[in-house]
This record gives C-alpha cells, sequence and structure tokens, in this order.
C-alpha cells in the first residue's frame, strides 16, 4: 500500500534521471496527470501518455534533457501526507528567485506559482522543482 503516491511518481522522475532513461512508467491518477500538465506547460517534460497494457493504467513520461544533463536539476515535495502545506495566493513562495516553478492545488485546479499568484487564489503546495 502506498501512503504518498505523488512522492512516489516524484521520486520515480528522479531515479530515472539519474539514471539517464528516457522514459518511465507510474500508476495513473489524476492528480499525477494534473501536475505532470504542469511540468509539461512549463517545459520540464517532454510529455505523458496514459498507456492501458495490463489490468492497472499508467502513465509514461517522457524525460527531457539537454545536452545529456536533465532538465529537473531539484525536484521536491512540499506537502506530504503527515504534514500538510496551505499558502495564499500572496505567500506562495517563488523558487530560485522565479527559475523554478512550484506546483500548487488549488479549489481552480493544479497550477504554477505564477498562474495561481495571476489567478490570486491559494491553496495547497504539492511539489517545487528546479
Amino acid at each position: 500500500m502506498m501512503n504518498d503516491p505523488l512522492g512516489d511518481m516524484l521520486t520515480r522522475i528522479r531515479n530515472a534521471q539519474m539514471r539517464g532513461k528516457s522514459t518511465v512508467r507510474t500508476p495513473a491518477s489524476k492528480l499525477r496527470a494534473w501536475v505532470l500538465d504542469v511540468l509539461t506547460d512549463e517545459g520540464y517534460i517532454r510529455g505523458y501518455e496514459k498507456v492501458a497494457d495490463s489490468k492497472h493504467p499508467e502513465l509514461e513520461i517522457s524525460l527531457k534533457y539537454y545536452e545529456g544533463v536533465p532538465v529537473i536539476r531539484e525536484l521536491k515535495r512540499v506537502s506530504k501526507p503527515g504534514r500538510r502545506v496551505y499558502m495564499g495566493s500572496k505567500d506562495i513562495p517563488s523558487v530560485r528567485q522565479g527559475l523554478g516553478v512550484s506546483i500548487v492545488s488549488t479549489p481552480r485546479g493544479v497550477m504554477s506559482d505564477a498562474n495561481a499568484r495571476t489567478a490570486n487564489v491559494g491553496g495547497e503546495v504539492l511539489c517545487t522543482v528546479f
């Protein structure tokens, strides 16, 4: 039984990039797909697609590299099952002076920190990417 599905996906991405893999698979869920949508929009991954080969659907994530170096340098989980982190729109931190992205789960959906500030909504800070 998995207690933190999103943390598991982030760890799979980190591990695959350390090994230089081009793709990685993770069990499918709506939250994972929404987070992957933000990562795709911000240019951190090439994309993902839903694969239904086995009895459990999976998401196949295409990782992105620039001159052999992974585009994602740092991927951290902020809000964990044991300690949820909620912030208002004005309190959402910028990652590395705006070079990175915080992914926030808001009442209007999962979005980047810049989009959350623009929409003037706060929520649960899921993870940070640089």
